[in-house]
């Protein structure tokens, strides 16, 4: 059996979502914070540990066949990686943001202002989609601070929830890409069957992740209304109760389609209605 290699982030956003998706796959690891390769003991895996810059490279080389790392970071290093999973964490938004006090109001004024970026290729390409002719100016580390510092008219980052843009009087301007975590391979790496069997761990923990375990008691009477409403996975367990005349009802159902569906189970007759997570769901 062939021992996989998978890279994750070694330290940032990213890093513990990663180690926690892993350790919900049921894989047994450790020294993850203090080693740069940690190996699973009951999966042929080993685990590296690396800057989220150089996972996309490392697993196009070959030096590992799976990776963890946010879209935007495959993109800029222009990578060629197979996308087999999108995971859910890590989701973010690329914009472009200008100081609160600019009266610029649409992408095409910023021809000929200069912005700072840590993400020269994604903003170039964005640009010239636009037919915007600006100054790209590339700056490592905190480029939020270029404006305030002369250095630039704006600036394309990442944003998660905005704190870092107001702090430093900026403004979202235009949205240049959504990213999230990815489980990416190099090509064909989907073939393998210890790829295989991880990703089926993996789409597990996601689908539970996704939805809940509902239990509700009914009259027998409303019983075929609230089946109407609650199909399960294929249809949902109905369970004789003490009194003859009710039954327990429970169900699998997506989250969001549950809030949705919560006030029409009421209204058909749903009582004592119990929600509770799934750690895993094997299709």
């Amino acid at each position: 059996m062939k021992t996989l290699k998978i890279a994750i982030q070694k330290s940032g956003r990213l890093n513990e979502k990663s180690v926690e998706i892993l350790k919900n796959c049921g894989l047994s690891f450790e020294n993850y914070k203090s080693s740069l390769i940690s190996t699973v003991t009951n999966f042929p895996l080993e685990i590296l540990f690396l800057r989220d810059d150089d996972i996309p490279e490392y697993v196009q080389d070959g030096i590992a066949d799976l990776g963890i790392v946010g879209e935007n970071v495959i993109v800029e290093a222009g990578a060629e990686v197979t996308y087999l999973q999108k995971l859910g964490f890590g989701k973010c938004t690329l914009k472009i943001a200008i100081p609160n006090e600019s009266q610029i109001t649409d992408i095409s004024q910023l021809g000929g202002k200069a912005i700072a970026t840590s993400y020269p290729v994604i903003l170039q390409k964005y640009l010239d989609d636009n037919k915007v002719n600006a100054e790209v100016r590339t700056i490592s580390g905190s480029v939020e601070i270029g404006p305030g510092l002369g250095l630039s008219d704006a600036i394309c980052d990442i944003v998660s929830t905005g704190g870092t843009l107001k702090s430093n009087g900026l403004k979202p301007f235009s949205e240049v890409m959504k990213s999230e975590a990815v489980l990416i391979g190099k090509e064909g790496s989907d073939l393998l069957p210890e790829v295989q069997e991880l990703l089926q761990r993996i789409r597990s923990v996601l689908r539970a992740k996704e939805t809940k375990y509902v239990v509700l008691n009914v009259a027998k009477s409303n019983l075929q209304k609230i089946v109407d409403l609650l199909p399960g996975v294929k249809s949902p367990t109905v369970v004789p109760l003490f009194d003859a005349d009710w039954v327990a009802v429970h169900s699998v159902i997506a989250e969001y389609d549950f809030w949705e569906k919560i006030n029409s189970l009421k209204a058909a007759g749903a009582e004592g209605i119990v929600v509770m997570p799934i750690e895993k769901i094997i299709a």
